[in-house]
């Protein structure tokens, strides 16, 4: 199979597709694979290394686009991307189709064939290729809050730690799967007094297990959420329905009655933000007030460590990709219910339900087609 790897032009985002590492085991089970030049390079990937891999470096995305069987990148097509996708040409990468209506109708439109990362699932159900990138902003979450709390930057001068004699911040996390979790861990070992709210009680009792009395573990009822929310000086949006639109659990009233220069992170923004008052921003402006309350809403978060990102996001999609590649993606996908879950849009239909809800748009069942 011939895999096309275009350089990534959403607002600073630096990540690209595969790494130099990942190019030579394509090549090695016998594809060829064809990387637009310096689309590593930001991130010190050069194309020297592509080349050494077993790369062919293509001067453009128009070459890229017009010569390979399957695209792998980072982030969802943006407009200019979509207006070079072919029929029954395979699209593997993040989506996040439920957040994005636009984007969805010129999929459909182009025929080709559109797997999201963030929708493939184990056998457990989880979604492993979205873990790494939800561990990632997890981290980085706390990083920018306790940023955008800075005087300077509009928050209110609260240090996240305190120090001996004067508080800690109030960090208040929505969500207690990977990012909420990885938020945790960040915000605890920054000496923050931190408080998960979470809906699952399997998922309670294990945060209660691993985390004990260093942070606090409750049920996310509506009076909980209103009662921390109010006091807290950060709060993370760390909730996830996978593929859907992510649920309203902040809404504009309660973001009134928050602390003036407190600042909310909104994890799930790629999903359409948890937050009422929720709106994308980029790395370049990465926040905004509403209601005195900083908002920091990025909806590439883990581009801002591109390089750490792009090796942990490798180290989960290159074995479907690789099987991609090998069996062709129907064989692939009829092979692996796990890829299949992946799939998102196929032959101009939407075949991802839990998207075609969440845009009101007609769902068509993957067996009417495979």
């Amino acid at each position: 199979m011939i895999i096309g790897i275009p350089k990534e032009i959403k607002n600073h985002e630096y990540r690209v597709g595969a790494t130099p590492a990942g190019v030579f085991e394509l090549v090695r089970a016998g594809h060829q694979v064809l990387v637009e030049k310096n689309a590593g390079l930001a991130i010190d990937f050069t194309d020297e290394q592509y080349i050494n891999a077993g790369a062919k470096i293509m001067n453009s995305a128009k070459e890229i686009y017009e010569n390979s069987e399957m695209i792998l990148k980072v982030k969802e097509p943006q407009k200019s991307e979509c207006a070079m996708i072919k029929k029954n040409q395979v699209v593997f990468s993040y989506l996040h189709l439920a957040a994005e209506p636009e984007l969805t109708k010129m999929l459909l439109k182009s025929g080709c064939v559109a797997i999201a990362f963030e929708t493939v699932t184990a056998n457990d159900n989880s979604l492993p290729l979205l873990a790494p990138m939800s561990e990632v902003a997890g981290k980085l979450s706390i990083q920018a809050g306790a940023r955008a709390l800075e005087k300077s930057q509009g928050g209110r001068g609260v240090l996240l730690g305190g120090v001996p004699g004067v508080s800690s911040a109030k960090v208040v996390i929505l969500g207690g799967g990977v990012s909420g979790t990885n938020a945790a861990k960040v915000a605890i070992g920054m000496g923050a007094d931190v408080i998960i709210l979470d809906k699952s009680l399997s998922r309670i009792r294990y945060l209660c297990d691993i985390f004990q009395s260093s942070a606090k573990v409750l049920y996310a009822s509506t009076q909980n959420i209103e009662n921390y929310v109010i006091e807290a000086d950060l709060v993370i949006g760390a909730v996830l329905i996978p593929g859907a639109a992510a649920p309203k659990l902040i809404s504009q009233d309660l973001v009134k009655k928050m602390k003036k220069g407190s600042v909310m992170v909104d994890i799930s923004i790629d999903q359409g933000g948890c937050f009422a008052t929720s709106k994308p921003t980029s790395h370049s402006e990465p926040t905004f007030v509403e209601s005195g309350v900083v908002h920091y809403c990025v909806t590439n978060m883990p581009g801002a460590v591109a390089r750490t990102s792009t090796q942990a996001l490798e180290n989960s999609t290159l074995p479907f990709t690789l099987a991609l590649a090998n069996k062709g993606y129907k064989k692939a996908i009829q092979d692996d219910k796990n890829l299949c879950n992946g799939l998102n849009v196929i032959d101009g239909k939407l075949v991802y339900k839990a998207v075609a809800d969440a845009l009101n748009e007609n769902y068509t069942n993957i067996s009417e087609i495979l």
